[in-house]
């Protein structure tokens, strides 16, 4: 489930894209010898594009090279490169998407020898295997990657043991604890997405079914309808029916856990500081949290890895591109900067959000991901994910964004996956499962669905 949104600043968050993406993308390419680099980052809100442009103003202070920082969503990316390269005017670095990476690449609007060259520089070894092989495309590394989030499972250890159940470590164990928890205890099993149609169905489905070691497409052939996306499917009905309060969204799944009405939770790490009772926006609401309002934090674990022997995590990777056409060496010093000496304080942006893709240097393998287990999470950043999950719950991180994967990335079928996604064909399909169709038929009918996109490619 993807991270919450700011609506109440939306409307000055858009004006302000606006009048950077004007000022970013006016007058003529620039060269080395400009000694100026155009940062779009898709991190928008003021407090992360303060954060960010301090780390700007700490790279200029450094090299001389001045950064202008231009907030603009993702989807907003797509159509201003395009534009930009047809007439010329590119910025110099771009924070995108891993399915942007593989877009971008097969339209020539990347340079990937210049981001090649910056992860030589960096060190291949040091960053997360999973996320390099993410943005390589044609064996040839496309874009740095920095940072990501997972899903995660959130489960109540007080509850867990209430119901007799071992923690699970499988999709099949997943789904027998969720029913036997709602069979004991009266409660809600897992709160996931599974409201058909929504964005949120389409994470669950697809962060259940690749746990569960299903494939979408192999080799530009659509197989989810395989034996393990039909068993897949016939799991996540189980789970879909461990529920006591009927379909979840994101926003009803959160809720149902917070409230103490679930005994575990499919989120993403953004959930992180909520349940530590650090975000004012979102408040615990079990009948424990008013009187301890980390009560949930106290008694609730995380699976990192749903299924040791499918480490496929759902998540999404952020990386670094340098467009065709960019002052490449002011650009790669930039980057360069943001992943040594600034990136701690690039993750520090949106802790529970932003879990390091490099995870150390050749020296120190893990001082990445140690120092991120050291940062504040949540609005004001008041505590530590250290001190308050405990120093084992930093390594689980560590192999949860090791493990991130999503279905097509790295591959030529990144772009149908991506399509697929971004029009919930699977989640448009799911709904037939729920009302007593076969698993066998309905991985049938998401295999048509997915070949009707294909054939449109």
């Amino acid at each position: 489930m993807t991270p919450r949104t700011a609506p109440r600043i939306a409307a000055s968050i858009a004006a302000v894209a606006a009048l950077a993406l004007f000022a970013g993308c006016s007058g003529e390419t620039e060269t080395a010898d400009d000694q100026s680099v155009t940062f779009w980052t898709p991190q928008t809100t003021p407090e992360r594009l303060a954060a960010q442009e301090a780390i700007a103003a700490a790279f200029t202070e450094e090299t001389g090279i001045e950064v202008e920082v231009v907030p603009m969503a993702g989807a907003d990316q797509d159509q201003a490169l395009v534009t930009g390269a047809a007439s010329g005017d590119v910025p110099d670095v771009i924070l995108h998407a891993s399915t942007q990476t593989g877009a971008w690449t097969s339209q020539g609007l990347l340079d990937t020898t210049a981001a090649a060259a910056v992860v030589d520089t960096l060190g291949q070894e040091t960053f997360n295997e999973h996320a390099i092989e993410a943005i390589t495309l044609d064996d040839q590394i496309a874009a740095v990657p920095s940072d990501g989030w997972t899903h995660v499972i959130a489960y109540r250890t007080d509850l867990l043991e209430q119901a007799g159940v071992e923690v699970p470590s499988s999709v099949e164990e997943l789904a027998a604890a969720a029913t036997t928890v709602k069979e004991e205890l009266g409660i809600t099993g897992l709160a996931f997405g599974t409201q058909a149609g929504t964005a949120s169905a389409t994470e669950g489905i697809q962060s259940i079914f690749q746990s569960a070691g299903c494939d979408l497409v192999v080799d530009g052939q659509v197989s989810i309808d395989s034996k393990e996306c039909t068993e897949a499917a016939e799991q996540f009905l189980t789970l879909r029916n461990s529920s006591v309060a009927g379909d979840f969204d994101v926003t009803s799944a959160r809720a149902a856990y917070m409230n103490g009405d679930a005994a575990m939770l499919l989120f993403s790490t953004h959930i992180l500081d909520e349940l530590a009772g650090l975000d004012e926006a979102t408040p615990a609401t079990c009948a424990e949290c008013a009187g301890t309002p980390t009560f949930l934090a106290d008694n609730t674990q995380f699976i990192t890895v749903v299924d040791e022997e499918h480490p496929a995590q759902y998540g999404a990777i952020l990386s670094y591109g340098i467009p065709t056409g960019a002052n490449v060496e002011a650009a790669q010093q930039y980057i360069e900067y943001v992943m040594s000496t600034g990136y701690v304080d690039t993750l520090a942006v949106a802790t529970e959000g932003r879990i390091p893709l490099r995870n150390g240097t050749a020296e120190d393998p893990v001082e990445f991901i140690s120092a991120w287990g050291e940062l504040g999470i949540g609005p004001g950043q008041e505590r530590t994910s250290v001190e308050i999950y405990g120093e084992e719950f930093v390594a689980g991180i560590e192999s949860g964004i090791n493990a991130v994967y999503q279905w097509g990335m790295g591959t030529d079928d990144a772009t149908l996956a991506g399509l697929v996604a971004s029009q919930g064909v699977l989640a448009g399909q799911i709904d037939q499962l729920y009302t007593g169709t076969s698993a066998a038929d309905v991985t049938a009918a998401m295999r048509a669905a997915v070949e009707e996109v294909q054939a449109g490619l």
